[in-house]
């Protein structure tokens, strides 16, 4: 039997040294590592993980949701797995699917994580309902203000005595101390 290990940190900023800390503790002979997000449905380290466990083989986790961000995906690999004749150890959730105890309470932990990851979706998309019914919206705060646009349209239209424009877009932007682009979105909100 050969003990495989996989970790997995959502953000490139995030370190994964503590799960491969407890991995190389669990006596893991091969270590995969992705830095992508569980809802990625592309994670190469995974994949190849996978495609290297061989039947008798143990696949350690650090938690469950290292491997897997929902229920569904959860239990299809546990069955994927089992089928294949290979072991799934979870270390901080203390599961062993080599036990009927330990596949009871990997189903049971699996659950109990997806509902706790729906609720905080849950909470969330009711936070984002309460504050746009207050008239608040996400994302950040226009760069410049409606009599500011004004001017800018105006500075842009301003034509000198050879016909050209007066004023170019970097100019305007300097006047305002907004980027090109700010300016660039503004005139065509603008002029919509």
């Amino acid at each position: 039997m050969s003990k495989v290990g996989y970790a997995r940190v959502s953000t490139r900023g995030q370190n994964d040294d503590s799960q491969v800390d407890d991995l190389e503790t669990e006596g893991c002979e091969r270590i995969f590592t992705d830095k992508a997000s569980g809802k990625l449905a592309s994670r190469p380290e995974w994949d190849a993980c996978l495609a290297y466990l061989r039947e008798g083989d143990m696949l350690v986790i650090s938690r469950l949701s290292r491997a897997m961000r929902s229920l569904r995906q959860l239990l299809d690999v546990a069955a994927q797995l089992e089928e294949r004749g290979i072991q799934l150890h979870v270390l901080h959730q203390k599961i062993d699917t080599s036990t009927p105890a330990g596949r009871l309470t990997f189903h049971i932990l699996a659950s109990v994580d997806e509902f706790q990851r729906e609720l905080i979706v849950e909470g969330t998309l009711e936070g984002l309902a309460a504050a746009r019914a207050r008239g608040r919206v996400g994302g950040s705060q226009p760069k410049l203000s409606p009599a500011q646009v004004n001017r800018a349209r105006e500075m842009y239209d301003e034509k000198g005595a050879d016909g050209k424009r007066r004023y170019t877009v970097e100019e305007i932007g300097n006047t305002f101390k907004v980027s090109r682009q700010t300016i660039y979105r503004a005139l065509g909100k603008a002029g919509s």
